[in-house]
């Protein structure tokens, strides 16, 4: 979760990691700090609490002239927020400096090691327990050869039990730089006499599109113009390099305030390509390239298990009710974090689809594992090209929403629903749904950035709402069968980021409890857009009221409009059942992000949370 970066190269090393650090601050930015190791083999040591701004006005940038140097954003795992507690940390006698993704689970039992053998701690962290392990077996080889860095580092990590993402300086090799992995993300840039080490692209891109991405339980061993790759045996591994496929721009705000506006502003353009290339020429049908070696066995499945966390999770009970109604194939919904631990039975036709947007989500991956570990085939449905949950499955498909850096999922959430809705035309066509369907859910699908670009329009008005509801402490989201996805990803949002107690439920079980909560302190949002079914939902509207509790309702305008008694309505274009869900998601959006300003909350960097979740 937190943000790693490191350099050395022919540039200044604390401009490039500064820079890095701001754009990996999603990540984590609870505290910050940066470690230097110049050519006199000394170690130039800033930590901050808060964001990197601080750490950036607490030392003179034209004063430093180290060329290798490591950096650090943090999301608290052991150890309160505090200066103590923010990496780099530097071990007992002063030999390495360590930053650190991940958890060592087994630190205490190291812990009361390595204080036997005389070292001290000034931190909570498990972090610095690891710096110090790694000291102490380079102590033991009892010479300064580089080989003793590397064979160091290798035997404390086969030492440690856990999740790990390292950047390791040695004070004895001034231009080297150590990286290691393992479940948790970390990718090198290879620039010219220069490498760059972080755990997301996005601090790379703006000095090189190559990169190498490390695999679990290897080690990189850099230098300005050198990258060895070692496995934890000192075994030497080949290097294959890839191509990041976006810009620097598309990481930047551009002309919006926030991150967030921004991104749910891109949503035309993003399921435009999350659509490209899966149209059929006869647009009856979608098809996957990336999973179409599987195709024999699409046509035998018996069961689909979808697993995830977060808004994926939401994104993929979306899937359920889909693949359910058009390829009949019956489909279950996991807590990714939950499916690692039940053991639950699954017949040989069973089909395991893992989704998350990063492609590094920790419970996400050990669920794939887990069923890869079975025997079970697993397609992945990532937004990261070369991923872990990319490499790990058998196939997938990439969404291609561009970066996401807001912590709150908006365009990435889209972009899975847009999927999720052409793997059920996909797999109904395989099945039985007959050539005109197809051809009116294609149509629909063709139609749809022009129909999401029309409900962006809609932003004044749920502005406007969202002053008449700001001061609210808590909120109902409900919603009947496809909504329903919807209404627990609108409750998700407001928690999320304005930090408001909200609920999301099938509207008829508001009745079986949650009605309870109903008062004129406790507004209703309801989402409906199916005309079937809506007098179900309006007495449902109607229980509420006549417990004097406020309804903002999201329909379409084909939804009768008299006797229907709410404080709101939003209405929003009529597209494709399948579809329609993606553009009920935009008002709730926009609508957490309107009470999230005027609660003066931080949109793009919410308290406690961080954006790639990669501990369990």
């Amino acid at each position: 979760m937190c943000g790693i970066i490191g350099y050395t190269g022919f540039r200044p090393a604390a401009p490039l990691i500064l820079d890095g650090l701001q754009r990996l601050e999603y990540r984590g930015y609870d505290s910050a700090g940066i470690g230097l190791l110049d050519p006199s083999r000394e170690f130039e040591l800033h930590r901050s609490v808060g964001r990197v701004t601080s750490l950036r006005e607490s030392f003179d940038l034209e004063k430093s002239t180290s060329h290798t140097g490591i950096g650090h954003t943090r999301w608290a795992t052991h150890g309160k927020v505090s200066t103590e507690n923010a990496h780099p940390h530097k071990s007992h006698y002063g030999h390495f400096l360590l930053v650190h993704n991940g958890v060592v689970e087994n630190f205490k039992k190291i812990k009361n090691f390595l204080l036997e053998h005389g070292y001290s701690f000034y931190s909570e962290t498990d972090t610095e327990v690891l710096v110090n392990l790694i000291e102490f077996h380079y102590r033991q080889g009892q010479v300064a050869e580089l080989a003793n860095f590397l064979q160091a580092t290798q035997k404390a990590l086969q030492d440690i039990q856990g999740t790990y993402g390292i950047a390791v300086l040695c004070r004895d090799f001034p231009d080297r730089l150590l990286a290691a992995k393992n479940s948790s993300p970390l990718l090198i840039g290879i620039g010219e006499q220069e490498y760059i080490v972080a755990s997301d692209a996005a601090a790379i891109v703006p000095y090189t599109s190559r990169v190498v991405y490390l695999q679990d339980r290897e080690i990189a061993f850099i230098s300005h113009d050198e990258l060895d790759i070692y496995t934890l045996q000192t075994k030497k591994t080949s290097i294959t390099t890839h191509l990041i496929d976006w810009s620097p721009e598309e990481a930047q705000r551009g002309r919006y305030e926030h991150y967030m506006l921004k991104e749910i502003h891109e949503q035309p353009q993003v399921i435009a390509n999350t659509m490209r290339g899966h149209i059929s020429d006869d647009l009856s049908t979608t098809h996957f390239g990336g999973i179409a070696a599987l195709l024999t066995q699409f046509h035998r499945l018996d069961r689909i298990v979808f697993c995830a966390c977060g808004s994926a999770w939401h994104a993929c009970l979306e899937a359920e009710y889909l693949i359910e109604h058009y390829a009949r194939i019956p489909v279950e919904v996991e807590y990714a974090s939950e499916f690692r631990y039940r053991n639950a039975p699954l017949s040989k036709n069973t089909l395991i689809a893992v989704v998350s947007q990063s492609g590094e989500t920790l419970d996400t991956l050990e669920a794939l594992l887990e069923a890869r570990r079975k025997g079970y085939s697993v397609i992945g449905i990532t937004n990261v090209v070369g991923s872990s949950i990319a490499r790990e499955t058998d196939a997938g498909v990439y969404q291609h929403a561009g970066p996401e850096i807001g912590v709150a999922s908006t365009k990435a959430f889209t972009s899975q629903l847009c999927i999720t809705a052409m793997l059920a035309i996909y797999l109904g066509r395989l099945r039985q749904m007959d050539y005109t369907d197809g051809t009116a859910f294609i149509q629909a699908l063709q139609e749809l950035p022009k129909k999401i670009e029309e409900t962006l329009l809609l932003e004044a008005q749920i502005s406007e709402i969202a002053q008449r509801y700001h001061h609210y402490e808590q909120f109902l989201f409900l919603g009947r069968q496809t909504m329903y996805p919807i209404a627990l990803e609108a409750a998700l949002k407001l928690k999320e980021i304005a930090y408001i107690q909200a609920q999301g439920y099938p509207i008829a079980e508001m009745k079986h409890g949650p009605i309870a909560l109903v008062s004129e302190h406790c507004p209703s949002f309801v989402l409906e857009t199916q005309a079937a079914i809506f007098p179900k939902t309006l007495s449902n509207i109607q229980e509420i009221r006549a417990r004097h509790g406020k309804v903002i309702l999201v329909t379409t305008s084909d939804i009768p409009s008299e006797d229907m008694e709410v404080e709101e309505r939003i209405t929003i274009p009529r597209t494709h059942h399948a579809l329609q869900p993606i553009l009920a998601t935009i008002p709730v959006q926009f609508f957490a992000y309107h009470m999230a300003l005027l609660r003066h909350c931080d949109v793009d960097k919410p308290r406690n949370l961080a954006k790639s979740v990669t501990v369990e």
